[in-house]
Protein backbone atom coordinates (compact mmCIF):
# COMPACT_ATOMS: atom_id res chain seq x y z
CA UNK A 1 0.00 0.00 0.00
CA UNK A 2 1.83 3.25 -1.10
CA UNK A 3 2.61 5.77 1.55
CA UNK A 4 -0.01 8.68 1.83
CA UNK A 5 2.38 11.55 2.31
CA UNK A 6 6.02 12.22 1.83
CA UNK A 7 8.46 11.86 4.42
CA UNK A 8 10.00 15.39 5.09
CA UNK A 9 13.79 15.76 5.35
CA UNK A 10 16.18 18.27 6.62
CA UNK A 11 19.56 18.63 5.56
CA UNK A 12 22.10 20.49 7.51
CA UNK A 13 25.32 20.62 5.82
CA UNK A 14 27.91 23.68 5.42
CA UNK A 15 28.80 22.64 1.74
CA UNK A 16 26.37 24.38 -0.87
CA UNK A 17 27.69 22.15 -3.54
CA UNK A 18 26.45 18.98 -1.11
CA UNK A 19 23.59 20.05 -0.07
CA UNK A 20 22.61 20.54 -3.90
CA UNK A 21 23.30 17.15 -4.16
CA UNK A 22 21.29 15.67 -1.84
CA UNK A 23 18.23 17.85 -2.62
CA UNK A 24 18.91 16.07 -6.65
CA UNK A 25 19.61 12.85 -5.01
CA UNK A 26 16.32 13.07 -2.70
CA UNK A 27 14.05 14.63 -5.46
CA UNK A 28 14.16 11.38 -7.37
CA UNK A 29 11.86 9.58 -5.01
CA UNK A 30 8.48 10.52 -4.84
CA UNK A 31 7.90 9.35 -0.66
CA UNK A 32 10.65 12.18 0.15
CA UNK A 33 10.44 15.54 0.33
CA UNK A 34 13.17 17.89 0.72
CA UNK A 35 11.60 20.46 2.86
CA UNK A 36 14.45 22.68 4.19
CA UNK A 37 18.30 23.19 4.53
CA UNK A 38 20.69 24.97 6.52
CA UNK A 39 24.59 25.71 6.72
CA UNK A 40 25.54 25.39 9.95
CA UNK A 41 24.49 24.41 13.28
CA UNK A 42 21.99 27.34 14.75
CA UNK A 43 20.01 28.09 11.54
CA UNK A 44 19.49 24.06 11.18
CA UNK A 45 18.12 23.84 14.52
CA UNK A 46 15.94 26.78 14.14
CA UNK A 47 14.43 25.39 10.77
CA UNK A 48 14.35 21.43 12.67
CA UNK A 49 11.99 23.90 15.14
CA UNK A 50 10.03 25.31 13.09
CA UNK A 51 9.60 22.06 10.57
CA UNK A 52 9.83 18.88 13.05
CA UNK A 53 11.00 17.04 9.68
CA UNK A 54 10.74 13.27 9.76
CA UNK A 55 14.57 13.30 9.04
CA UNK A 56 17.73 15.26 9.29
CA UNK A 57 20.43 14.58 7.74
CA UNK A 58 23.26 16.02 9.56
CA UNK A 59 26.94 17.03 8.53
CA UNK A 60 29.59 16.22 11.62
CA UNK A 61 32.58 18.86 10.26
CA UNK A 62 30.80 22.20 10.30
CA UNK A 63 32.11 25.85 11.53
CA UNK A 64 31.42 27.06 14.96
CA UNK A 65 28.14 24.64 16.03
CA UNK A 66 29.57 21.14 15.00
CA UNK A 67 27.21 18.82 14.16
CA UNK A 68 27.78 16.52 17.71
CA UNK A 69 27.13 20.01 19.33
CA UNK A 70 23.51 20.41 17.20
CA UNK A 71 23.00 16.86 17.49
CA UNK A 72 22.63 17.47 21.06
CA UNK A 73 20.96 21.04 20.65
CA UNK A 74 18.09 19.22 18.62
CA UNK A 75 17.96 16.52 21.50
CA UNK A 76 17.66 19.00 24.12
CA UNK A 77 14.87 20.51 22.40
CA UNK A 78 12.90 17.43 22.12
CA UNK A 79 12.36 17.29 18.40
CA UNK A 80 11.30 14.36 17.55
CA UNK A 81 12.92 14.01 14.14
CA UNK A 82 15.23 10.65 13.51
CA UNK A 83 18.69 12.03 12.57
CA UNK A 84 21.16 10.48 10.36
CA UNK A 85 24.55 11.66 10.02
CA UNK A 86 25.97 12.31 7.21
CA UNK A 87 29.08 12.91 6.87
CA UNK A 88 32.99 12.32 5.68
CA UNK A 89 34.48 11.01 9.54
CA UNK A 90 34.97 7.93 10.04
CA UNK A 91 36.30 8.23 13.35
CA UNK A 92 35.85 6.30 15.78
CA UNK A 93 35.24 8.49 18.42
CA UNK A 94 33.22 10.87 16.16
CA UNK A 95 30.74 7.57 15.41
CA UNK A 96 30.96 6.39 19.09
CA UNK A 97 29.89 9.96 20.61
CA UNK A 98 26.91 10.46 17.70
CA UNK A 99 25.26 7.13 18.46
CA UNK A 100 25.27 7.69 21.86
CA UNK A 101 24.14 10.86 21.63
CA UNK A 102 20.89 9.82 20.02
CA UNK A 103 21.47 9.75 16.61
CA UNK A 104 19.61 6.94 14.49
CA UNK A 105 22.11 5.73 12.07
CA UNK A 106 25.71 7.22 10.85
CA UNK A 107 26.44 7.03 6.81
CA UNK A 108 29.74 8.34 5.21
CA UNK A 109 29.57 11.15 2.26
CA UNK A 110 31.81 8.32 -0.03
CA UNK A 111 28.87 5.76 -0.47
CA UNK A 112 27.23 5.37 -3.68
CA UNK A 113 24.28 7.84 -4.36
CA UNK A 114 22.24 5.33 -5.24
CA UNK A 115 23.24 3.44 -1.36
CA UNK A 116 22.67 7.00 0.20
CA UNK A 117 18.92 7.27 -0.89
CA UNK A 118 18.38 3.62 -0.22
CA UNK A 119 19.14 4.13 3.46
CA UNK A 120 17.65 7.36 3.58
CA UNK A 121 14.15 4.94 2.34
CA UNK A 122 15.03 2.85 5.11
CA UNK A 123 15.62 5.69 7.82
CA UNK A 124 12.43 7.30 7.48
CA UNK A 125 10.90 4.28 8.02
CA UNK A 126 12.86 3.51 11.67
CA UNK A 127 15.35 1.15 10.83
CA UNK A 128 18.73 1.82 11.49
CA UNK A 129 21.34 2.30 9.03
CA UNK A 130 25.17 2.36 9.51
CA UNK A 131 27.69 2.17 6.57
CA UNK A 132 28.72 -1.26 6.99
CA UNK A 133 32.39 -1.05 7.99
CA UNK A 134 31.37 1.09 10.87
CA UNK A 135 29.12 -0.95 12.13
CA UNK A 136 31.68 -3.50 12.86
CA UNK A 137 34.08 -0.56 14.23
CA UNK A 138 30.94 0.04 16.61
CA UNK A 139 30.31 -3.58 17.58
CA UNK A 140 33.98 -4.06 18.21
CA UNK A 141 34.28 -0.62 20.46
CA UNK A 142 31.34 -2.25 22.51
CA UNK A 143 33.06 -6.16 22.75
CA UNK A 144 36.46 -4.60 23.63
CA UNK A 145 34.70 -2.46 26.61
CA UNK A 146 34.44 -4.42 29.88
CA UNK A 147 31.85 -2.80 30.67
CA UNK A 148 29.35 -5.25 29.18
CA UNK A 149 29.13 -9.30 29.25
CA UNK A 150 26.65 -10.35 27.02
CA UNK A 151 24.93 -13.62 28.95
CA UNK A 152 24.82 -11.78 31.94
CA UNK A 153 23.09 -8.64 30.41
CA UNK A 154 20.45 -10.69 28.23
CA UNK A 155 19.84 -12.58 31.95
CA UNK A 156 19.08 -8.94 33.47
CA UNK A 157 16.54 -8.18 31.14
CA UNK A 158 12.97 -8.98 31.82
CA UNK A 159 11.21 -10.63 28.95
CA UNK A 160 9.93 -8.17 27.69
CA UNK A 161 12.63 -5.84 27.76
CA UNK A 162 14.24 -8.83 25.65
CA UNK A 163 11.36 -8.51 23.33
CA UNK A 164 11.61 -4.47 22.97
CA UNK A 165 15.26 -5.20 22.06
CA UNK A 166 14.42 -7.52 19.25
CA UNK A 167 12.10 -4.96 17.69
CA UNK A 168 14.83 -1.87 18.27
CA UNK A 169 17.39 -4.77 16.65
CA UNK A 170 14.64 -4.83 13.35
CA UNK A 171 15.03 -1.05 13.32
CA UNK A 172 11.21 -0.28 14.57
CA UNK A 173 10.34 2.88 16.37
CA UNK A 174 8.37 2.97 19.69
CA UNK A 175 5.50 3.72 17.65
CA UNK A 176 5.47 0.59 16.17
CA UNK A 177 6.44 -1.19 18.74
CA UNK A 178 3.51 -0.13 20.97
CA UNK A 179 1.68 -1.51 17.77
CA UNK A 180 2.94 -4.72 17.39
CA UNK A 181 3.19 -5.87 21.32
CA UNK A 182 -0.59 -3.53 21.93
CA UNK A 183 0.80 -1.89 24.48
CA UNK A 184 1.10 2.16 25.39
CA UNK A 185 4.23 4.02 23.48
CA UNK A 186 4.66 5.02 26.99
CA UNK A 187 5.24 1.94 28.38
CA UNK A 188 7.46 1.29 25.58
CA UNK A 189 9.69 4.07 26.57
CA UNK A 190 9.67 2.53 29.85
CA UNK A 191 10.67 -0.39 28.96
CA UNK A 192 13.69 1.13 26.74
CA UNK A 193 15.03 3.40 29.36
CA UNK A 194 15.22 0.41 31.69
CA UNK A 195 17.13 -2.25 29.25
CA UNK A 196 19.33 0.83 28.02
CA UNK A 197 20.60 1.49 31.65
CA UNK A 198 20.73 -2.97 32.55
CA UNK A 199 22.69 -2.87 29.55
CA UNK A 200 25.06 0.26 29.96
CA UNK A 201 24.40 2.22 26.69
CA UNK A 202 23.87 4.89 25.76
CA UNK A 203 20.98 4.91 22.98
CA UNK A 204 18.82 2.58 20.81
CA UNK A 205 21.03 2.75 18.25
CA UNK A 206 23.82 1.27 20.34
CA UNK A 207 21.55 -1.03 21.66
CA UNK A 208 20.31 -2.49 17.72
CA UNK A 209 23.96 -2.84 16.85
CA UNK A 210 24.74 -4.62 20.50
CA UNK A 211 21.91 -6.98 19.97
CA UNK A 212 22.69 -7.50 16.18
CA UNK A 213 26.35 -8.61 17.30
CA UNK A 214 25.32 -10.48 20.57
CA UNK A 215 22.83 -12.53 18.05
CA UNK A 216 25.24 -13.24 15.64
CA UNK A 217 27.70 -14.42 18.36
CA UNK A 218 24.91 -16.65 19.76
CA UNK A 219 24.26 -17.93 16.59
CA UNK A 220 28.14 -19.38 16.14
Amino acid sequence: MPESRKHTILAIDDHPLFRKGVSDLIGMDDTLELIGEAANGPDGLSVAKQFNPDLILLDINMKGMNGLETLKAIKDQDIDSRILMLTVSDNEEDVLTALRSGADGYLLKDMEPEDILRSIRKAVQGTVVISDHLTQLLAKALREDDRINEQDSITALTAREREILQQISHGMSNKQIAKTLEISEGTVKVHVKHLLKKLNLHSRTEAAVWALNTEKNTAR
